[in-house]
């Protein structure tokens, strides 16, 4: 993020930031925490608690939290079943499976934007198109492990005996392996009696909702720098970077995704400088609102979380009960 203001230059970008109308930029902040509302309503859908409101959005945005911090967003869903547990008061399992169910039409979401509006955007068709198949490919990943048990358990059969290479006790490794297919069944159990066509139907509209609104929000935020540009193309630049944000492996995608989205944004006539104040104020009223509500909440439950994860690292580290 600091090589792109950098590359810039700060004073272009505080000249861009200057010519902003702020209460679109308002706005755009209003529509994130909608879409962070519409999150935690999906949530608490699938886990049958609707009229948990506040719970929900406090597991939804603790979840978001980790997923910004980790590589790939991989402990989103660990931290999002673990806050579940402790503050839904569900098992890890249904917390598990949920969360697998949230990325599993996240992902679906993000694919058929890439690739159907892509088709019709010859200056990034292909790019489009990978990173719509690539976000396919982790769709039947999850759908393996959170649908298809004997899919589930071979998938980790495979990356056994990499884990057992590592430093740690066969105790571990056997205790490792019963949590696993233990949980796994509780996962596929959980989520094969909640997948039905109605409850699949509502699951998917208000995913498609959250996408699409994060999406109207940078369009609004273009506009506050008074950029027009077509809302098709503000799609493709937005999932994009989300992409190959996440594929960089990087916490967030910090830097990735910015970089991405300012050079996409410069590919479809937009300056650099206006380009780049775009994507920096986007990132502030989305990414960092979301860290930063994450953090508070995450504060007041830290202990409890904290105690949940010791929990269960020592039963790891138990010895096996013949």
């Amino acid at each position: 993020m600091l090589g792109l203001i950098l590359w810039i230059g700060p004073s272009k970008i505080l000249n861009a930031l200057k010519t902003a109308d702020w209460w679109l930029i308002l706005l755009a902040l209003f529509i994130h925490l909608t879409v962070m509302l519409i999150r935690s309503i999906r949530w608490g859908f699938i886990i049958d608690q609707t009229t948990e409101f506040k719970k929900n959005f406090i597991v939804t945005t603790i979840g978001s939290l980790a997923a910004n911090l980790s590589p790939m967003k991989t402990a989103g869903e660990v931290l999002t079943a673990v806050a579940g547990k402790n503050i839904n008061k569900i098992s890890l399992s249904e917390g598990l499976s949920t969360g697998l169910t949230t990325r599993f039409f996240d992902l679906g979401i993000v694919a058929f934007f890439l690739i159907i509006p892509g088709l019709f955007i010859p200056k990034i068709r292909y790019i489009a198109v990978i990173g719509g198949l690539i976000t396919l490919g982790g769709m039947i990943i999850i759908y393996l492990i959170n649908w298809r048990e004997g899919a589930g358990v071979w998938l980790y059969t495979k990356i056994h005996p990499m884990i057992s290479k590592l430093p740690i006790s066969e105790d571990v490794l056997d205790n490792l392996y019963q949590k696993f297919t233990t949980g796994l069944q509780g996962m596929i159990e959980y989520t094969q009696t909640f997948t039905c066509f109605k409850n699949i139907a509502f699951v998917l509209i208000l995913t498609l909702a959250s996408w699409l609104l994060e999406c109207v929000r940078l369009y609004t935020v273009m506009f506050a720098f008074h950029v027009e540009i077509n809302f098709a193309t503000v799609i493709i630049v937005f999932l994009l970077a989300n992409v190959i944000g996440m594929l960089t492996a990087l916490p967030g995608g910090i830097g990735s995704e910015e970089i991405t989205s300012t050079g996409l944004f410069v590919l479809f006539g937009v300056s650099s400088a206006l380009a780049g104040s775009i994507v920096l104020v986007d990132r502030l009223v989305s990414f960092w609102l979301v860290n930063a509500l994450g953090i508070i909440f995450a504060s007041y439950y830290s202990k409890d979380i904290l105690a949940e994860l010791k929990s269960y690292i020592l039963n790891l580290q138990s010895t096996k009960e013949s």
